[in-house]
């Protein structure tokens, strides 16, 4: 993309033909929910959408998945290397979801990319990314922490045509839905997606007509340019220089050494440069990250730290230059597992906010999150008994401090952002019961300003044959705290929790056989807290004492027994029935 810095933009203009953009792709989303069979789209909204140009530059993402912009983009750049323009028709949709072959992240994640054509000329793609549940490999929800390469993780499909010149190729549908644990689902959700693509291409077309096909292509030009100068104003207004920051993993997936993750930023005349040498070698287990996942993460912690209403576009990379060690945790060599690349994400984008925290203002500085995306899967013969279930959750945790406000609690942070499965409708779907789902006293690392809070939740197996495994990271790192705040807890599994057979487990867990009545519970971590714990308000200390946010014995060990002591008589003062 070419940013002429002489050229004229109106800026209004180009926030109008924006927000244009995003009333389309946000009304796919919206239908693409409503319209799914599968509760992970339908109830966790684990999905996103996103309009290309022709030349496969990302215009516009709705407010879903930020991770999915890596599946999306990757998926459109695939299809123009594998497809002739003359072989790309009108009425034509590709489907596609591998790391190697089409740009893809992980494998869940099937993209369905179609054309639009206007004027006789192929103008724009309009693309859609859902997560399915299963999509086949060795367990259950297709993502194992320990899978050694993309071959146990499920089907890979290149760039293919699943409709061609407006039919639907059934015969790819059989074959992609015969090779997951959840046929009916994936088939139905699959033509939603080429549904949703559809009436994208209906919207976009109208857009077309009502702008004129030569305004809206340099519409286009004037948001990609906008976006690169809007970034770029940012990072001039930044202390120039460098710094560096490192964050942990507790392994590769499989046992061993701790794993490091660094982001080293270079801000130089308006320009940056985040170079991830030091980074662990390639994980051994699933936990790499393709190139588009390090360029979504990217993407995102910018827009997070700079600029929250910057458009997610192809303008952003015009200003920002990556340096991923080749055969490293973020760009593996073939054919690495991928399936659990989220966590190293989460952990990724730590390592920017750590790496940034030296290059902004005191006021603009938080304390590390969870920085973990903590997935369970429940699997087993349905309530029918005449299929495979498989109930895929993943659980929010505590974000960090801020220097003006307290971590949120029970949030889910960086680059996803689905919505938890509501209980009736895991009870509902599946022979399980949810047990316990809260937030996890005395989780949050304490600070003048605390962290947020983690959370549990723990699930019943109401019938025998049934699995669990479970992906996450940091039962021995933590949520680090800032400027003398403290660690957040740390995450981990605890099998048949409070009884005389309780198990406490690491979060990586591979195909748990339960019996009925059995029980998981999953306890994600607390953010960092920021600043020295002494420095707390006596009333922010009352609050969290009184709303049992942290019990009066931890509260004496992090805060002190004066301060412990103070916020105690507060409250006793309020309410001289509260028993502590």
């Amino acid at each position: 993309m070419s940013c002429d810095v002489e050229r004229g933009i109106d800026a209004i203009q180009v926030e109008v033909f924006s927000n244009r953009i995003l009333a389309i792709i946000e009304e796919m989303g919206a239908k693409l929910v409503r319209s799914s069979f599968s509760p992970n789209i339908k109830e966790r909204q684990d999905c996103s959408v996103a309009l290309f140009d022709a030349k496969g530059r990302a215009i516009g993402q709705a407010a879903h998945i930020p991770i999915h912009l890596g599946s999306l983009k990757g998926g459109v750049d695939a299809v123009l290397r594998d497809f002739d323009l003359d072989d790309i028709e009108e009425g034509d949709a590709f489907i596609c979801n591998d790391a190697y072959l089409a740009g893809g992240t992980h494998l869940p994640d099937i993209s369905i990319i179609t054309p639009v054509f206007y004027s006789n000329g192929l103008r724009f793609f309009v693309a859609c990314v859902g997560h399915h549940a299963d999509v086949g490999g060795s367990v259950p929800g297709s993502i194992s922490p320990s899978a050694t390469s993309i071959f146990e993780e499920g089907i890979r499909i290149p760039p293919i045509k699943i409709m061609r010149r407006g039919i639907l190729q059934e015969d790819i549908i059989r074959l992609v839905i015969n090779n997951t644990r959840e046929p009916e689902d994936r088939s139905l959700d699959l033509k939603v997606q080429v549904a949703t693509n559809d009436f994208g291409v209906i919207q976009t077309k109208k857009l077309i007509e009502k702008m004129g096909l030569e305004a809206m292509e340099i519409a286009v030009e004037d948001l990609l340019i906008y976006t690169s100068r809007r970034l770029k104003k940012h990072l001039l207004a930044l202390r120039q220089g460098s710094s560096s920051f490192t964050t942990w993993m507790d392994d590769d997936g499989l046992e061993g050494q701790t794993v490091p993750l660094s982001a080293n930023v270079k801000i130089e005349n308006g320009h940056l440069l985040i170079d991830f040498s030091g980074s662990g070698p390639q994980s051994r287990g699933a936990f790499n990250v393709m190139t588009t996942g390090v360029i979504a993460t990217v993407s995102y912690t910018v827009k997070a730290l700079l600029d929250p209403d910057l458009p997610a576009n192809d303008g952003l990379y015009s200003v920002i230059q990556l340096k991923m060690p080749r055969g490293s945790i973020i760009n593996p060599v073939y054919p690495a597992a991928v399936g659990a690349r989220t966590t190293t994400c989460q952990k990724l984008a730590g390592a920017i906010f750590g790496a940034f925290a030296q290059l902004l203002e005191k006021e603009q500085i938080m304390a590390s999150s969870h920085d973990v995306l903590a997935g369970m899967v429940f699997s087993g013969l349905s309530k029918q008994g005449d299929r495979r279930y498989v109930y895929l959750e993943t659980i929010a945790g505590g974000n960090g401090a801020h220097s003006k406000m307290d971590g949120m609690d029970g949030a889910h942070c960086h680059i996803t952002n689905s919505l938890n499965m509501p209980v009736e409708a895991v009870e509902h779907e599946y022979p399980l019961m949810v047990e316990e789902y809260c937030l996890i006293n005395g989780s949050s690392g304490s600070g003048r300003m605390r962290g947020g809070m983690g959370v549990a939740r723990e699930v019943r197996a109401l019938s025998d044959d049934t699995t669990f495994s479970g992906r996450a990271d940091s039962f021995i790192t933590a949520a680090e705290g800032y400027d003398g705040g403290l660690p957040g807890s740390h995450c981990r599994i605890i099998r048949n929790y409070g009884s005389q057979n309780e198990i406490v487990m690491a979060p990586k867990q591979r195909l748990i056989s339960l019996a009925a009545g059995e029980r998981v519970r999953m306890e994600t971590p607390g953010g960092g807290g920021l600043g020295d714990p002494s420095g707390r308000s006596i009333d922010d200390l009352a609050i969290d004492l009184e709303d049992q946010r942290i019990s009066v014995a931890r509260a004496r060990l992090d805060y002190g027994n004066e301060l412990t002591e103070k916020a105690l008589k507060m409250i006793s003062k309020s309410n001289p029935e509260w028993d502590f």
